[in-house]
């Protein structure tokens, strides 16, 4: 579990065939093989720790859900810990399993923000809602507005200086992962519609073939 507040950014160093090696310092403090590091918002197992840097392996199915197969050699990625029980919560309930890519649609300059909209596929959107929570390659963030086909986020410049958010351009695929929670209320009312359509309505046949 982790919880969007980036501690450092890496930089990938070598994309290897199932794995992905990564240079950083903070991140490695303490940390031992078979711990989770998010890279750019997708939790990852550390299979291998050398001196500033790690590899972790990465599945086929990961490459498809994310933005970690264009990584290059040199490219920065944001990084994160998971959340230690005895820490503080600075941003919200972030699981590492990414929902799906977005894309880059605008970046426009709001005073000392910067405004950031997102093109996404429906089944994203529709768990999106304005002021709610939102990751962004691992950074938690809140949305400022919903449209049709994108939402929006406003970036304070101290996020936009410690994350990789500062590399991104228009036309940039970016990692999205949706509020937990509203994943699983949305499957908890699908479960409740699912069962409701298979019982029988209660009308006075019904009750009268069950000897009411």
């Amino acid at each position: 579990m982790f919880t969007g507040i980036i501690e450092e950014t890496g930089k990938a160093l070598r994309v290897e065939h199932g794995g992905i090696w990564i240079q950083a310092k903070k991140v490695l403090e303490g940390t031992k093989t078979g711990d989770s590091i998010a890279v750019n918002g997708v939790c990852l197992t550390v299979v291998t720790i050398k001196s500033m840097e790690f590899m972790a392996d990465v599945m086929p199915e990961t490459l498809k859900r994310s933005s970690l197969g264009q990584l290059k050699a040199g490219s920065r990625v944001n990084l994160e810990r998971a959340m230690a029980a005895d820490g503080r919560f600075g941003g919200h309930i972030v699981s590492g399993h990414i929902d799906g890519t977005g894309t880059v649609a605008s970046i426009t300059k709001d005073s000392n923000a910067v405004r950031f909209q997102i093109l996404a596929p429906e089944e994203i959107l529709r768990g999106i809602v304005e002021k709610g929570s939102v990751a962004i390659d691992g950074i938690s963030l809140t949305v400022t507005a919903v449209e049709k086909d994108r939402f929006e986020v406003s970036v304070i410049p101290h996020t936009l200086g410690e994350t990789v958010l500062s590399d991104r351009k228009k036309g940039s695929v970016v990692n999205l992962e949706n509020d937990i929670i509203g994943k699983y209320v949305e499957r908890l009312l699908a479960f409740e519609k699912e069962n409701a359509q298979s019982r029988p309505a209660l009308t006075k046949e019904f009750l009268i073939r069950a000897g009411f």
